[in-house]
């Protein structure tokens, strides 16, 4: 019986359809935590020469002051997107004393959740909400949690890719209708296979024991300052990193059936108290402690590996944004830091999730029962912790089946899609990277996790020192990065901007936060 997906594929090879898979718009969100010449994170506020961070749309941060976040726009070719990051990164560094950024996913040399600064965003009421939606986080989850860094990858499918998808399979749907149904079903394959993506390219097989502090770990012992799991792939996707609460009244999952029970899902959490919650307080002696006592004060504070997103206004909340534009495009979030990258990823990884999206959507994807999300679960957490157990098994479809046979499945369709996609295009791109990807499944020796452990053991180092080492070679490398004149222009009227936008926000605001708040939960 010939498959969906082997149907989409034929039909993408007649009259070269599948150029019209081409230039789709990809661009990365990149955090990095700022930290001092001593490895520890940077005390230091937000640089003002690298712009207000609540306005500048390329250089910002996320939960604390020092973790900085970087943003390219979207744009039609991964070169371009990685030559943005690579300008961003050389901006900032010149404009860094005695700091660097830290080259792993997971931090290090931490003196608990209190020494860990709130990202600030200013006096406004827009810029209040961010700082308090932090200090919320902080108190239900810990600080420690929010300070593990990744790089998100954002993709959408070319307008004219989805014309000529439309016409053919559309059937009596809307055409916004069809591209949601079809994103969304993209999502629930993500997950489905997500967990190929830790076991390629997760780079988090040890933590800084400064990461637990005074907590019992069941991780196993590197060395005297190491914890690791010697076949762990991302424990920045296991149950160490930062995930929902799954206490009684508090675990989310969202309903990825369709994008209107996505929406309901999280409309519901954002809207429902949560008495542990509200043991924390909102508001007091006079100090905001949380935006509010619902299961989730925003949308956002639900973790997922890959988010449906819209093009969102200011302070538009996203379950609106889906609601009234529906689906522009995929956030893909379970990447960890490269760290033998300066930039913290590059170009094969790029080529690599942006053909794993495409055969997402390709092939069939049904409802995810309440057995299958268990399973869905089961597998990203055994593959971030054990994923290179040898003869390691996943469940799929209520069997287990060996990694190394399921992945090499993933790839088999991926290559079909690869030379589809190289006979549009003219050149070998997406080829090279599947079989890359290949070998790794066929050795878990050659994945990154399994180097990094191997660097370590060789240079007979510990995690802070293999990445403080990483991190001053990213360092000296950015130290010999040109930046051109157009670069440096664009950056430095982005930075000026942003301080003058804040300005004006602030000046603007002609309510109280406590009514201001008021008026954002009803919309």
């Amino acid at each position: 019986m010939t498959t969906q997906f082997e149907q989409r594929l034929a039909w993408l090879g007649h009259e070269q359809r599948a150029k019209n898979l081409l230039n789709g718009l990809r661009g990365l969100e990149k955090e990095s935590l700022r930290v001092a010449q001593t490895g520890g994170i940077a005390m230091t506020p937000h640089p003002e020469k690298i712009g207000a961070a609540l306005t500048n749309p390329w250089i910002t941060t996320d939960y604390s002051e020092a973790l900085c976040e970087f943003i390219t726009p979207p744009l039609d070719n991964s070169d371009d997107v990685l030559c943005f990051l690579q300008d961003v990164q050389s901006f900032v560094y010149q404009r860094l004393q005695d700091e660097k950024l830290w080259a792993t996913s997971m931090p290090c040399i931490l003196n608990g959740g209190k020494n860990i600064p709130l990202a600030r965003y200013g006096s406004s009421n827009a810029g209040t909400m961010k700082t308090v939606y932090r200090r919320g986080l902080g108190y239900r989850y810990g600080r420690v949690m929010q300070v593990i860094s990744g790089v998100h990858f954002n993709y959408s499918l070319p307008e004219k890719f989805w014309d000529l998808y439309f016409d053919q399979f559309g059937g009596e749907s809307t055409r916004r209708e069809f591209v949601d149904q079809h994103y969304m079903g993209a999502i629930r394959n993500i997950q489905r296979f997500g967990w190929l993506i830790p076991y390629l390219m997760g780079a988090s097989p040890a933590v800084c024991k400064s990461f637990f502090g005074d907590r019992d770990c069941e991780l196993d012992v590197f060395d005297t300052s190491t914890f690791y799991e010697p076949y762990a792939t991302s424990l920045r996707m296991g149950d160490i990193g930062y995930q929902n609460s799954k206490e009684e009244g508090l675990g989310i999952k969202a309903d990825y059936s369709s994008l209107q029970t996505y929406i309901d899902a999280l409309r519901c959490a954002i809207s429902t108290p949560a008495k542990t919650w509200q043991d924390i307080g909102v508001v007091v002696d006079g100090k905001w402690r949380q935006l509010n006592a619902n299961i989730l004060q925003i949308e956002n504070e639900y973790y997922s590996t890959v988010r449906p997103k819209a093009v969102m206004q200011s302070l538009e909340k996203p379950v609106n944004a889906l609601r009234d534009k529906g689906i522009a495009y995929i956030e893909l979030r379970s990447l960890d830091v490269n760290a033998y990258h300066p930039l913290g990823v590059d170009k094969a990884q790029l080529d690599f999730l942006e053909l794993f999206i495409i055969y997402c959507l390709l092939v069939e994807s049904p409802v995810i029962s309440l057995a299958e999300r268990k399973q869905i679960d089961a597998n990203l957490l055994m593959v971030a912790h054990k994923g290179r157990t040898p003869l390691l098994k996943l469940q799929r479809n209520n069997e287990y089946v060996a990694l190394k046979d399921w992945g090499t499945d993933i790839l088999t369709g991926m290559l079909k899609l690869a030379r589809l996609l190289d006979q549009a295009n003219g050149q070998e791109q997406f080829v090279p990277v599947v079989r890359g990807m290949q070998m790794l499944v066929n050795d878990p020796a050659l994945t990154p996790s399994a180097i990094m452990l191997a660097e370590m053991r060789e240079h007979g180092e510990g995690f802070y020192q293999f990445a403080n080492r990483m991190s001053q070679a990213h360092k000296n490398y950015f130290a010999m990065v040109p930046l051109s004149r157009s670069s440096l222009e664009k950056l430095q009227q982005s930075v000026e901007m942003s301080h003058r936008k804040q300005a004006e926000i602030e000046a603007a605001d002609k309510m109280g936060f406590a009514a201001f708040m008021q008026w954002y939960e009803q919309q």
